[in-house]
């Protein structure tokens, strides 16, 4: 089975958490885009979504699915996203398709976050296949690149890139991510950085992983 199929099945097998006139959060990301189709078919059951970003957005809306404004939704009972790289913990690394800063908020104002993932992006140590992607405002370029140094990681600008926010990225290599909860106060706590890719002080609830031989679910807590 190919890495696309997994993804689709890993998606796909989120709509079992779907419960009837609910709002749903959705996410960004080649994974997202399956879960969208297959939430399109069961539309007329859910009372709308609230998107991650401005591409997901377009996405819904496409298919008829309506997008509420999460300052009116109110709290969201499920949201669905995937992610770089997730742990046996829950805690992810998020943010390669810019999204990172609304996708961590979407996950807070949740009652559950369930994530979907094909088995390529399942690991035992965080950070050894991704960066940590770090939304931050213009003028704090070199501030951000100097801290993430001081860190022992090797930080590189997304070039030609803005996120929906307006701000940049800089993608942090080499972290060390064995304390991730410290880890992500730290980036958070460099004047100008908006919002880091790690999430552990909120961590998925449920990770769906994709294998040949079918799904695979994690309950961290």
């Amino acid at each position: 089975m190919d890495q696309e199929a997994l993804k689709k099945q890993s998606a796909e097998a989120a709509l079992q958490y779907i419960h009837d006139d609910t709002i749903i959060g959705v996410g960004t990301g080649s994974t997202v885009k399956y879960f969208i189709e297959a939430l399109s078919k069961i539309k007329g059951r859910i009372a709308g979504t609230v998107a991650s970003s401005v591409d997901t957005e377009k996405q819904l809306k496409m298919l008829g699915i309506p997008v509420l404004d999460l300052n009116a939704a109110g709290r969201i009972s499920l949201y669905v996203d995937g992610a770089d790289e997730a742990n046996q913990y829950g805690y992810l690394i998020k943010g390669r398709g810019g999204a990172l800063t609304r996708e961590k908020i979407l996950a807070n104002v949740s009652e559950k976050f369930i994530c979907i993932i094909d088995e390529s992006k399942f690991v035992d140590i965080l950070g050894r296949n991704s960066p940590v992607p770090i939304e931050a405002i213009p003028m704090a370029r070199s501030l951000v690149g100097r801290k993430v140094v001081g860190l022992s990681g090797n930080p590189v600008y997304r070039e030609n890139y803005l996120t929906d926010n307006g701000n940049i990225i800089i993608d942090a290599y080499n972290l060390n991510i064995s304390k991730p909860l410290e880890l992500e106060n730290s980036l958070n706590c460099i004047p100008g950085v908006v919002e880091n890719g790690l999430f552990a002080h909120r961590p998925a609830d449920i990770i769906l992983i994709a294998k040949a031989n079918g799904i695979e679910t994690i309950k961290p807590r």
